[in-house]
């Protein structure tokens, strides 16, 4: 079945369907678009939760407190080094592919957080039994290492809220964020979170694995597409066609426009079948639509416009889709919705109909819309 030719229009098609934004097709809860996604951006905790009441319905908020509550799923320092929302196997494979990378032995590292390879092994010893059967504050963790007087120069980055220092202790499965009073940030160890954990798999394991969950989301795609998304390229292309070769006939290679991809197998004929059609979608803050591939991926989003998206601080803008390509932002003060195209704007009925979408996912009464003039 190789070489398959497929169109943009027919990937960008299929991939809103499997992603749950087709409006026949919506997830049967958090833990659902959680594990189809392959995680979901929880940065920024609200832009989370309408990322998954846009594929499940208005009880997002509270499904989702539920689902962590009870370790169904983890929040953790996951792809790309930010905080996700993962089902407990999905999480274990990424933070293995990542630490595997051991990005806090290079000496630049060390240099930009302060902590030799040494400490950071000596942290994950001592922050998993500190753990173990316990929920700590992030001023309750750091005050317990830093008596400690060899982590006492850490002092400061272990107090951040950056979490540079913990993030290495996330990738190597012994923290991850817990359910605290008062919304204060706390951690706990992971195999106490949730009784799904099945602790760190071996790489070549994981990595199969993993790269199947993204292509079932985000592909067709190559392999840098996948390493971007996961670890801003930090693995070795050796180890990354080692996952593909792993695979094995449950990977074919296909063309996207002429372009050479890779594609499940068992995708292929509903690939190949899909129509595209119109549509118009609003879509939150950091959504894995464009995650997944990356804001560089100009299928998704043409380069031109790419800074109107991608903005200062890594802030991601909530997206308007026009087709499933990215044709503008929108933001929302009260009751006005403000839709900005980058260049002509969709049908007014399209585009209402997307902000009752919304408003739908979210409870919320319908907002009035407002179109301003293209940025372009």
């Amino acid at each position: 079945m190789g070489g398959t030719e497929l169109t943009t229009a027919q990937v960008l098609e299929w991939r809103l369907r499997r992603q749950h934004l087709d409006a026949d097709r919506s997830a049967d809860g958090p833990v659902a678009v959680a594990r189809r996604l392959a995680g979901v951006q929880a940065q920024v905790p609200s832009a989370a939760e309408l990322a998954v009441a846009l594929r499940t319905g208005p009880d997002a908020a509270g499904a989702l407190r539920a689902d962590l509550a009870e370790g169904r799923l983890l929040r953790t320092w996951a792809q790309r080094g930010t905080l996700h929302l993962l089902d407990p196997r999905t999480a274990a494979d990424a933070l293995a592919l990542i630490g595997s990378a051991r990005t806090w032995e290079k000496p630049a590292w060390t240099r930009q957080f302060g902590a030799t390879p040494d400490q950071v092994a000596r942290l994950v010893e001592a922050v998993g039994e500190l753990l173990r059967g316990a929920v700590l504050t992030r001023e309750e963790l750091a005050a317990a290492l830093t008596a400690d007087p060899g982590f006492a120069p850490l002092a400061e980055q272990l107090a951040s809220g950056w979490g540079a220092l913990l993030k290495p202790l996330a990738w190597q499965g012994v923290l991850c964020h817990a359910p605290a009073p008062s919304g204060r940030v706390a951690f706990t160890h992971p195999a106490d979170h949730s009784p799904d954990w099945p602790g760190l798999p071996p790489v070549d394991e994981a990595g199969p694995r993993l790269l199947a969950a993204y292509l079932g989301a985000y592909g067709p795609a190559g392999l840098d597409r996948f390493d971007a998304w996961l670890s801003r390229n930090s693995l070795r292309k050796g180890v990354l066609k080692g996952f593909a070769a792993a695979l094995g006939d449950r990977l074919t290679d296909v063309t996207v426009d002429g372009a050479p991809a890779l594609a499940l197998t068992e995708h292929l004929d509903e690939l190949a079948a899909t129509t595209p059609t119109a549509s118009v979608h609003l879509l939150g803050a950091f959504d894995q639509y464009v995650l997944g591939p990356g804001t560089k991926a100009t299928e998704v989003l043409p380069a031109a416009h790419r800074a109107r998206v991608s903005r200062t601080a890594g802030w991601i803008a909530p997206l308007l889709l026009v087709d499933g390509r990215i044709a503008g932002t929108w933001e929302q003060d009260g009751p006005l919705l403000t839709v900005t195209p980058f260049e002509q704007a969709p049908p007014a009925a399209a585009l209402a109909a997307a902000a009752e979408r919304l408003a739908a996912a979210t409870g919320t009464a319908v907002p009035a819309l407002r179109v301003a003039g293209p940025t372009a």
